[in-house]
């Protein structure tokens, strides 16, 4: 359906187009979204960074989340967690594992800076797809303790079931594509290579530049 995640971000931006020139900030989930969130960013006029939350993975299927956490340690656990074998004593040690590789994160994402606050912003948050979505659902709900004015989700794809339970966590939810035959999230993308640390690292580090550059694009954007 989508020729990259570039392109993904651009037919998202085109879906957010009403909250241009209103400072949005656009917070990605790592790492895959990061570019995403620097194109959408550009077109908004808005501000970008990151949201640290982690899945918490199935004990033999690591690739399968049966929850995730977020740097405060507030941590989801979906319902089927149990089936999927993971009980107390392995979600408990799950848990600190992914707590400490987000740490480590936050240390090489934002060494010098804290994360951008999201009280009283629109506040955008982004990934490159659902599955189970445990972490948007993490995410969604660590940011709406700290009262953005508006909290909305957009994904390019999600399957209909977890956009679902998405939904009653945001204001608003966006996903472009909801099919019935989803798998995987890289199933519907022609080009969906890895994204590693360095490039989000350097993503990051020109967000500064970037976000003084559209907060002076906003004031301009309330004159047309």
């Amino acid at each position: 359906m989508f020729l990259n995640r570039d392109e993904a971000a651009n037919l998202l931006a085109e879906k957010l187009i009403a909250y241009r020139g209103k400072n949005p900030l656009i917070l990605a989930i790592p790492r895959g979204a990061v570019p995403m969130a620097k194109i959408i960013s550009s077109h908004l006029g808005g501000s970008y960074d990151v949201v640290l939350v982690r899945k918490l993975r199935a004990p033999l299927y690591p690739e399968f989340a049966i929850g995730a956490v977020d740097e405060s340690g507030w941590t989801y656990i979906a319902d089927y967690a149990a089936s999927a074998g993971a009980d107390a004593k392995y979600i408990d040690y799950e848990k600190q594992v992914q707590m400490a590789t987000i740490q480590k994160r936050r240390e090489l994402y934002t060494p010098i800076r804290p994360p951008i606050d999201p009280k009283g912003r629109i506040v955008i948050v982004i990934d490159d797809g659902l599955a189970t979505g445990a972490t948007m659902i993490t995410a969604l709900q660590s940011l709406r303790k700290k009262a953005p004015t508006k909290l909305i989700c957009a994904v390019p794809v999600s399957p209909p079931d977890t956009l679902k339970k998405v939904a009653k966590l945001a204001d608003e939810v966006i996903c472009l594509e909801t099919p019935a035959d989803f798998q995987a999230v890289g199933q519907f993308y022609d080009s969906f290579p890895q994204v590693d640390d360095s490039e989000v690292i350097a993503i990051l580090q020109s967000a500064q530049g970037q976000n003084k550059k559209n907060i002076y694009r906003t004031h301009s954007f309330e004159w047309e």
